[in-house]
């Protein structure tokens, strides 16, 4: 039976080692806003089930994206998207400390596109992470390599990082596919309770759609928090992965963020994916 524990750093290292991660020098980092690409990985910080709930939920209204120019359970994508965004937060959550700066509270609004232009974007993306058949969970244990033939066997690809971004944050280039200020309990992240007893990874998956305010401006599901997702970075030769949200990492529950660490067959308890698709032509 596993056993309830409040996660300092040290436990979750254990966990991270148990689950299978790379957490050598030499391993490419998580990218985040307003830290270098030479600063260590981000873990969880210390903190308490009290101070996750500091930020009052906030009451969201989507309008999901109309969906008959894609197959059945993707949702269209369409805009503009700004591939270098700047997002500057206001207040962070965790007190004084090494991981005081991973997670934001409230960001200032609007956001700043520094790119000198534009991307016009038009494709279709899984309304939810994908779930085997049969099952009622997403579904685990999927690496990139996995996802790649499940999408192709779909008449669908594995999402770039870029697609994922966009359908995430939408023209507004929100850090939160829910809005600017960080809900806790918007989305299936925020926990504390992390690890088993013997240390090794909790499975925290929910069913899809179990959180209905955890939806992005196109009304795409569980972008923040649930599985870890693989995605392709974008103009990498040959492809390579990268993963994107997670219930286990608060630090990594925006939009922007991103783990590229581990290679195209790493899989574990928290890893998973959604496919992408071209959308037909406009009339």
């Amino acid at each position: 039976m596993a056993v309830r524990v409040v996660i300092p750093v040290a436990a979750l290292v254990i966990a991270f080692s148990a689950a299978g991660c790379d957490r050598s020098p030499d391993a490419q980092q998580p990218r985040l806003p307003e830290a270098s690409e030479e600063d260590d990985e981000p873990f969880l910080a210390k903190t308490s089930d009290k101070s996750l709930a500091a930020v009052a939920p906030v009451e969201l209204k989507v309008e999901e994206a109309e969906t008959q120019s894609c197959p059945e359970n993707m949702v269209l994508v369409e805009g503009e998207y700004c591939p270098k965004v700047q997002q500057r937060c206001l207040r962070y959550l965790d007190p004084p400390g090494p991981y005081e700066n991973y997670r934001c509270a409230e960001y200032a609004k609007p956001a700043t596109c520094k790119s000198a232009q534009r991307k016009k974007m038009r494709y279709c993306i899984d309304k939810y992470e994908y779930v085997a058949k049969g099952e009622s969970l997403p579904s685990n244990y999927r690496s990139w390599s996995h996802a790649e033939t499940a999408c192709k066997q779909q008449g669908k690809r594995v999402c770039m990082e870029s697609e994922w971004n966009f359908a995430c944050e939408g023209e507004e280039m929100r850090p939160y596919p829910y809005g600017w200020k960080r809900d806790p309990t918007a989305c299936n992240a925020d926990h504390t309770d992390l690890v088993d007893a013997a240390g090794k990874l909790k499975d925290r998956r929910v069913p899809p759609g179990t959180y209905p305010r955890c939806v992005s401006p196109f009304g795409v599901h569980d972008m923040s928090g649930n599985l870890e997702e693989f995605v392709t970075i974008d103009g990498s030769k040959p492809a390579r992965p990268a993963m994107k949200g997670a219930y286990w990492q608060p630090s990594r529950n925006f939009c922007r963020a991103a783990q590229t660490a581990h290679d195209r067959y790493y899989n574990g308890t928290e890893t998973g994916f959604r496919c992408c698709s071209d959308a037909p032509d406009a009339k």
